[in-house]
């Protein structure tokens, strides 16, 4: 019999507290429905050995979401009885995380019109705190009080009725140690506390009538059942002796994903969140939000039963932490969408630590670890999905916020990895991480593009700050763009070329020179990360430039992970030449990371135009007040670290000879299918990432997963080449030299071009001016030898001619047509000479 029979045909005779009141003597007592509620674990907790598990909360028990919604709402509504509807109209609702966020959020919708704000143990930067407390027992104790609105806790004789919400009222200490704080700054009239369960002593009952009247308060009770746990003497150390003695017992037995089967795949549905709502309640969620909320769960629900196997039928909704209310909605608006023949439960994932026993009379069956991928502020560590695995889903919904979408929740010991060896379908929904309006504009920033929905990439390689721009028409022949650009009627980045297809001839080329070069890239790759982690560790964020510097960024990425165990986070943001960089995604990396963190990556350089573009990008930034406006300068550090430095432009990179590097040989193919970046004002706003096309229709050209097949592959074979490489530049003068740009002045007069713009030195950069603009001439350095012979073949297929130098720094230089017009190619889209 499977275990899941196994617990559906216990569920009716044996109570989920059995095992740990047998072994530890603990005994509930109360009114007939409390052993229906409640059940009974065990956590390694120095405070408190023993732990209700409710079967209601949501939280360690998997429950229907109509259940654990309709548990909340009817004790909100119990609230507005007692209160009376307009005195209910005025209440505040305040829950406490992490496990009554979303129980305190439905007893507010129970009160109907009630604003709700709940405590939170993550802090905002540039949110001011509005007050704080302690929880005694707890595993995590502080909570924190960020509302957007510094005047929905705010007291006085006029004060609102403030209501108190958490899943058990145990000792009371909690409610007490909050009222107490609060009521120094903000006193009122009246307060209620609600909870599921009443577990107080009579002590304890007394207590609160006596703080009441300290401060001169009504303080109510509204409860659904009451009771007490009888706790014998010594239970403290007799549980943890227990809990110790059952961790030996368990240790180094298999993972508990079964054997022989495939992990489940793993597919990213869009919610179409609305935008103007939060995603839950930590700083504030009013009336106003609340309807838009309701309007668009529907649709959402829709959306996630679409993206579900046809023969799905039971799923799980599994929330995040504090993330409790929104994937509960979810949870309800799907039972609702799919009907009676499917079996919904919601939970969440939890920090709190608790011991796994598969006995039907143990409240927790199993345990998933996985690390915390959310980077909280009180640093690493386990986090916890209990009773999921074995539970016989066929799909698990994994609803998580932003800010916890992480390469960490994508990681092979992470959260999805997790789930997916335990059912047949994971799917991972995604809320927008809602940040106050006082710390940024817009309340919530576009959100990061993964694969395979956006590139062929992994989704844990890069997220792109860019917005997806595959459905508009953006294209325009070689020769239109170049004559709009040159006149002055259009700027590069308002248009996308034609993606060039490479022959068979080119494509074999390109195979034959990553097969050449892959050692010498993994080189190149394994010392700018080294260097990078050396002076800019211990986990710095890579941030690449699309689209050169993206691949690049996911081989960094790759050996940072291969040689040192780290996944580094990495996105891909654009910049524009004569435009700056995107600001929107700025803001966005602000409000996620550190941006002392950040570290810029691209590709090549050639002669600093884009070094140079981003250093006065970021310094714009930074005067402006950086993120916030008027709060201070966010702390981005410009310096760019580059695969290869031909031109001496910057202090950090893998090598500074000009040789070829295969992803420059490609476009989108050889970049996870990604155009160039766009930026047009008709299609990208002010507080909008730049554009990009994901051309899915090229996936059968496309080299980006064997590019870096090629590369890691080499990464054992040069690791101490890299080492002695990363410890001879460490100790060398790096400073930039600007060799390139000397030069390319240079040749710009002597070629009678007179703009710089035009002149393209380097291997990368002259590929570039092959496959996308209009090429003049092409400057070859004598003696180049096979570095230059994808550069002669493309030179040859567009009639443009190769002149032998000496004196070059670079191994080529693509001068671009001087004086274009259309006149300047024939009808075949070959140079003329002399136009």
């Amino acid at each position: 019999m499977s275990g899941r029979a196994r617990r559906e045909e216990a569920v009716d005779v044996v109570w989920s507290g059995d095992w740990v009141a047998e072994r530890l003597g603990v005994a509930l007592e109360g009114d007939g429905e409390l052993h229906e509620l409640l059940g009974l674990a065990l956590r390694r907790n120095p405070k408190r050995a023993h732990l209700l598990v409710s079967n209601v909360l949501g939280k360690h028990v998997p429950q229907k979401p109509s259940v654990v919604y309709g548990a909340g709402y009817g004790l909100g509504e119990r609230v507005r009885a007692l209160l009376g509807a307009e005195e209910a109209r005025r209440a505040v609702v305040l829950g406490y995380a992490e496990t009554a966020t979303g129980l305190g959020h439905a007893v507010a919708d129970g009160l109907r019109d009630a604003p709700y704000l709940h405590s939170t143990r993550r802090p905002v930067a540039g949110v001011a705190q509005a007050g704080g407390f302690e929880e005694a027992h707890s595993h995590a104790t502080s909570h924190l009080l960020l509302p957007e609105d510094p005047e929905l806790l705010a007291g006085g004789a006029e004060a609102s009725t403030l209501v108190l919400v958490d899943d058990e009222f145990s000792t009371g200490n909690t409610v007490l140690n909050t009222i107490r704080a609060l009521h120094e700054t903000h006193p009122r009239e009246r307060y209620v506390i609600v909870a599921l369960v009443d577990m107080r002593s009579a002590g304890d009952r007394d207590r609160l009538t006596a703080f009441a009247a300290e401060i001169g308060a009504r303080v109510d009770l509204v409860t659904r059942s009451s009771g007490t746990v009888a706790l014998p003497e010594g239970v403290l150390e007799r549980g943890q002796a227990l809990v110790a003695d059952q961790e030996a017992e368990q240790a180094g037995r298999a993972d508990e994903a079964v054997a022989g089967v495939a992990p489940a795949p793993v597919t990213r549905v869009a919610l179409h969140w609305p935008a103007e709502v939060p995603d839950g309640g930590r700083h504030g969620f009013t009336p106003a939000h609340r309807a838009a909320l309701e309007a668009a769960l529907p649709g959402m629900a829709e959306r996630i039963a679409g993206a579900l196997d046809s023969d799905v039928r039971h799923v799980l909704v599994l929330g995040f932490e504090e993330l409790m209310y929104a994937p509960l909605r979810l949870g309800t608006a799907l039972e609702a969408a799919m009907g009676s023949g499917a079996e919904i439960r919601y939970s969440t994932t939890t920090r709190s630590p608790v011991l796994a026993v598969d006995d039907p009379g143990y409240a927790i069956r199993t345990r998933l670890v996985f690390p915390a991928h959310d980077d909280p502020a009180d640093g690493p560590g386990d986090r916890y999905a209990y009773n999921v695995a074995g539970a016989g889903f066929d799909a698990v919904v994994a609803v998580v916020d932003s800010t916890a979408d992480t390469p960490e929740l994508h990681a092979p010991d992470g959260l999805l990895a997790r789930l997916a060896a335990h059912t047949g379908q994971v799917l991972l929904a995604v809320v927008p991480s809602y940040t106050p309006t006082p710390l940024q504009e817009p309340a919530v920033l576009p959100e990061p593009l993964r694969g395979p929905d956006f590139s062929s990439y992994a989704p844990e390689d890069v997220g792109w700050l860019l917005q997806d721009l595959s459905d508009t028409e953006l294209e325009a022949p070689t020769e239109e763009r170049e004559e709009a650009i040159q006149s002055g009627g259009a700027h590069y980045a308002e248009s996308l070329p034609v993606e060039y297809q490479p022959s068979a001839e080119y494509q074999a080329l390109f195979a034959a020179a990553l097969d050449a070069s892959a050692a010498r890239i993994a080189r190149a790759v394994g010392t700018v990360t080294e260097t990078v982690l050396a002076e800019r560790g211990p986990r710095p964020v890579l941030v690449s430039l699309a689209r050169a510097g993206t691949p690049v960024g996911v081989l960094m990425r790759h050996w940072a992970r291969h040689r040192h165990g780290l996944d580094l986070p990495h996105y891909a943001i654009s910049i524009v030449r004569g435009r700056g960089i995107d600001a929107t995604a700025l803001r966005w990396l602000a409000a996620h990371h550190d941006p002392a963190d950040v570290v810029f990556v691209d590709g090549w350089t050639g002669k600093g135009a884009i070094t140079r573009e981003l250093a006065a990008a970021i310094e714009e930034f930074e005067a402006s007040g950086g993120p916030g406006g008027s709060a201070g300068p966010a702390g981005f550090d410009p310096e760019i670290a580059v695969l290869a430095d031909p031109g001496g432009c910057v202090r950090t990179y893998g090598t500074r000879e000009d040789f070829l590097i295969p992803s420059a040989c490609l476009n989108s193919t050889v970049s996870g299918l990604i155009s160039r970046t766009v930026l047009r004002a008709d299609l990208v706003g002010p507080d909008d990432f730049h554009g990009a096309k994901f051309y899915r229709e090229l996936a059968g050209s496309d080299v980006s997963g064997d590019f870096l097949a090629a590369v890691t592959a080499r990464f054992d074979d040069v690791a101490d080449q890299v080492d002695a490489e990363t410890k001879e530049l460490l100790a060398a003068d790096r400073a930039p030299t600007w060799e390139g740009w000397a030069a390319v002045e240079r040749i710009s007069e002597e070629y009678g071009i007179h703009d710089v713009n035009l002149v393209k030195p380097g291997v990368g950069e002259t590929t570039r001016v092959l496959l996308r603009r209009v090429p003049w001439k092409i400057l070859a350095k004598r003696g180049a030898g096979t570095d230059l012979t994808h550069i002669r073949l493309l030179a040859e297929q567009r009639g443009v001619p190769v002149e032998e130098v000496d004196d070059l720094p670079y191994s080529c230089v693509g001068l671009i047509h001087p004086r274009f017009t259309r006149g300047a190619t024939g009808s075949d889209g070959k140079a003329v000479q002399g136009a």
